[in-house]
């Protein structure tokens, strides 16, 4: 049975078939008839009220302009549309139109869907053609700082709503003719855009292939942003760790460009996915590399160090505790067990009643307003930490397990790895309460093997630690000067300048696939 088991977490995915091509049906055609083309509109979107259509008349020649009423803004129709039909003596309908995009639709259907982008569209009378007018209102906010990753150097500019001008953000970073912008539509009925984009020279074509056939086998599925495309695109969805890295700062997702990574954006979410990624990916921060080199070697080090204190120091409490008392010096072990002693419950017991009491205390936090979540916060734990260990329910180098580990684990910059590191923890409690340090080595062994089974996109998640890749080390553990990264994801090489040795000579590199 274990073995079942072991051989279901862990197999290895195989690759999906892709989705049937579904039979369309044949595109309606635009009608000579303003009168059949408006019914026909009025029918797609089921007499929807807010279908705006207006009756015009431009050179004795009758004319329909049809718009979402929310989706256009309604001084951009004046000032392109309806004041240059007015007041233009062209013969030609497109030459009077000043909308910064107007172009010609045959079909129906694509009227439609171009109505629920936000554009606006005109018929003319006795003609088999629209114009797709670009009109639309723009409700965006202000690009301001991530409140999710916030950093004390470099830009304190972050992703907004509005795919545009995330992409803008991008581009304004990358000045590159080789940055490149697929779009594409998913789902049937949310129609949600979402763009990838990628360095053409850098990142692997075996990669964004890859990208491009998951995205249209989910082509069919509605999903309405970023956030909700995650389980739908990785590689195993059972697994606890995150194949995608989750970032709302530009630098951060032009700088995974450079490295030959991909960047997928979406239409009504202020956050981009970033692919492939590896394990290591997720301990590192831009202010790695705002910092000086050694200070931001230190603090990853201490990220990495966290991400092991907060999956074991409970475990290792609850081992010691319940086997190997022997390991504690005899002058701290007489002052810790006066206090063990008036718990009346095992230290497992002991151990998730208070981790899951601070995730409680934490989903309040989070859930309540700004002030009253703080105050939740600091006062609940106080407040319920001094009451349990008076009654005696938990003992007082408990309250210290459980403080450490909670800190070590909000150490992690991804919301997404540190989540996991949280679940995690539960796992490895149960076998040392059982086994002791054994049950402990046993669950980071599974851990482990589980790791160097898991991948992101084809990238092996261990990279460069399994498979070993000595240059990879240069920006994993500890992070080498600027000048001597040679600014690598392990899917490609860019063809970029590079330092290299004390004299920081710039050696042309040709482009290298692995």
């Amino acid at each position: 049975m274990s073995v079942k088991l072991f051989n279901y977490l862990f197999r290895k995915n195989k690759t999906a078939a892709p989705a049937p091509v579904q039979t369309e049906s044949e595109p309606v055609t635009i009608k000579s008839s303003l009168a059949e083309n408006a019914r026909y509109l009025d029918q797609t979107l089921f007499h929807t009220d807010d279908l705006v259509k207006l009756s015009l008349t431009y050179q004795n020649q009758a004319l329909l302009l049809c718009y979402l009423d929310p989706m256009c803004d309604e001084v951009k129709i004046s000032r392109f549309i309806l004041t240059p039909l007015a007041e233009s003596e062209e013969q030609n309908l497109a030459d009077v139109l000043t909308a910064p995009r107007v172009y010609a639709q045959t079909s129906l259907d694509e009227a439609a869907d171009t109505l629920l982008r936000g554009q606006a569209v005109l018929f003319k009378e006795g003609s088999t053609e629209c114009y797709s007018i670009t009109v639309n209102a723009e409700v965006k906010r202000t690009t301001e700082e991530p409140q999710n990753e916030k950093t004390v150097r470099g830009p304190h500019e972050g992703f907004v709503e509005n795919m545009t001008v995330n992409l803008h953000l991008i581009r304004k970073l990358i000045k590159n003719r080789h940055l490149v912008i697929r779009r594409y539509t998913l789902g049937k009925e949310s129609r949600t855009e979402v763009a990838v984009a990628y360095l053409s020279h850098v990142a692997k074509p075996e990669l964004i292939q890859e990208i491009d056939r998951r995205l249209r086998t989910i082509a069919g599925a509605n999903i309405l942003s970023t956030d909700l495309m995650e389980e739908y695109i990785e590689d195993k969805t059972i697994s606890p760790f995150p194949q995608l890295l989750t970032t709302e700062r530009p630098d951060r997702a032009a700088a995974n460009l450079l490295e030959g990574r991909a960047v997928l954006l979406s239409s009504g979410s202020p956050s981009a996915f970033v692919m492939p990624v590896t394990f290591f990916t997720f301990y590192q921060s831009p202010d790695d590399y705002y910092s000086r080199t050694l200070s931001g070697s230190f603090i990853r080090f201490i990220r990495l160090l966290s991400f092991v204190i907060a999956i074991t120091l409970p475990a290792f409490y609850i081992a010691v505790i319940t086997y190997h008392y022997e390991v504690i010096p005899a002058e701290l072990l007489f002052q810790i067990k006066g206090s063990v002693e008036m718990v009346p419950y095992p230290p497992l017991l002991e151990a998730m009643f208070m981790e899951l009491t601070l995730e409680l205390l934490r989903e309040a936090g989070i859930r309540l307003p700004g002030p009253i979540g703080q105050t939740i916060g600091i006062v609940g734990g106080l407040v319920i930490g001094d009451a349990v260990v008076r009654v005696g329910l938990v003992s007082y180098p408990m309250i210290i397990v459980v403080a450490l580990t909670a800190i070590s684990s909000f150490v992690v910059p991804s919301h997404e790895m540190s989540a996991s590191v949280r679940l995690l923890r539960f796992a490895v409690m149960i076998p040392a309460a059982l086994l002791g340090f054994i049950g402990i080595m046993f669950s980071l062994i599974f851990i482990l093997i589980h790791l160097c089974k898991l991948e992101s996109f084809g990238t092996p998640y261990l990279t460069p630690a399994a498979p070993f890749r000595l240059k990879g080390w240069k920006d994993t553990l500890f992070r080498f000067p600027m000048w001597k990264i040679d600014k690598l994801v392990y899917t490609a090489k860019p063809n970029a300048k590079k330092n290299t040795g004390d004299s920081r000579e710039l050696q042309e590199n040709d482009t290298q696939f692995e």
